[in-house]
């Protein structure tokens, strides 16, 4: 009997980066068999595209009553579960990217093993939660996520494995999305309203952004963010707003853009695959130089005032040489890299744990 495997998707398309390499690659093993569960149509036509040998299994889960079907908005996760526990179960192990399926625990009868991808690479304090406990096994990308995770008693040691960052396999290539050769800027507001630069500060950066010169400068917030606030809109030719596409969750403009201006998206890690200025909005003046959940922002200038922007991205190119050495040792304590592919490692991790070896 060949192992069974399902991963789930139920959570919006920029997960499915991070778990699908490792699907892929485990698919490609002898005698396991790999079910892709999603109650979507959308996102199960998103996985088939990057499989054109049709190496994974499809399975539509049943759907809720509610709920829209689109990369970016799906039905509630929590009532995905619940109507599906019973086939869920069937499986002896479910890999998972969101923390929601640890409702499953509660489930009566359900005994499969649970193992969490942990997606992104960030320091916002919102990425650990009491749920991660409820997983048996859980992959992070590097020593950062693997250390905070046992520091908070969310995994003992034993539990928390790190598999790099598969969705670096899924990126897409440096593209051109102007015209002219002037260099590009990405700004990339996360969804948090305490910390997002774009809920409190939104008007006043857009107005910086629109009579910025020398640049190009493409806006593509978080896609949940995208999803909560009024559309981004301008009439600047110089700006491409993109409030969510497949380019604003397949690195497109990470591995494009010249410059990154952000504030506290796990984005920055994924465009800092290649060294390159980074500037961070702290509008709200926050003391953050001791608070660990701001520690990418000692990768690149932290601007209080958005006015500053145009003098600090003349700076930059001066002052990047003295931030590589930073940003080259934070990412490899945040996504560890090596030359075993992040997909093999995950996989390997995953059996082992099946096999009673993790």
């Amino acid at each position: 009997m060949p192992t069974e495997i399902a991963f789930l998707a139920i959570a919006e398309a920029q997960q499915i980066y991070h778990w699908l390499p490792a699907a892929l690659e485990l698919a490609r093993r002898p005698d396991v068999s790999v079910t892709i569960l999603s109650p979507s149509p959308v996102l199960l036509d998103l996985v088939a595209h990057y499989d054109p040998t049709g190496t994974l299994k499809m399975e539509h889960l049943r759907r809720p009553f509610f709920g829209a079907d689109t990369l970016f908005r799906q039905p509630s996760r929590l009532a995905t579960l619940l109507l599906n526990a019973q086939r869920l179960s069937h499986f002896p192990l479910l890999v998972t990217t969101e923390i929601s399926s640890a409702a499953l625990r509660f489930v009566p009868g359900f005994r499969s093993r649970l193992i969490l991808i942990k997606h992104g690479a960030g320091d916002r304090e919102g990425g650990y939660k009491a749920r991660h406990s409820a997983f048996d096994l859980t992959l992070v990308a590097g020593e950062k996520d693997r250390r905070r995770m046992i520091e908070r008693g969310l995994c003992p040691p034993e539990a928390v494995a790190v598999g790099g960052y598969a969705k670096f396999e899924l990126s897409a290539p440096p593209q051109r999305f102007f015209s002219d050769d002037r260099p590009v800027l990405l700004y990339n507001p996360h969804f948090d309203p305490r910390l997002s630069s774009w809920v409190r500060h939104g008007p006043a950066v857009m107005r910086a952004l629109e009579t910025l010169q020398g640049w190009n400068v493409i806006v593509a917030p978080h896609t949940k963010l995208a999803g909560r606030v009024a559309p981004i809109e301008t009439t600047a030719p110089h700006i491409r707003v993109d409030m969510g596409s497949r380019h604003s969750i397949d690195m497109s403009y990470t591995m494009s853009a010249d410059a990154y201006l952000g504030d506290v998206s796990s984005q920055v890690y994924e465009f800092l695959l290649q060294p390159r200025p980074c500037l961070f909005l702290n509008l709200d003046r926050r003391d953050w130089r001791n608070d660990e959940a701001f520690a990418h922002w000692r990768l690149g200038q932290v601007l209080e005032r958005v006015e500053d922007l145009p003098e600090a991205l003349t700076r930059a190119p001066d002052l990047q040489p003295g931030f590589v050495a930073a940003q080259k040792a934070a990412m490899h304590d945040s996504i560890d890299q090596c030359a075993i592919p992040a997909s093999v490692r995950q996989a390997d991790l995953i059996l082992a744990f099946m096999q009673g070896k993790a």
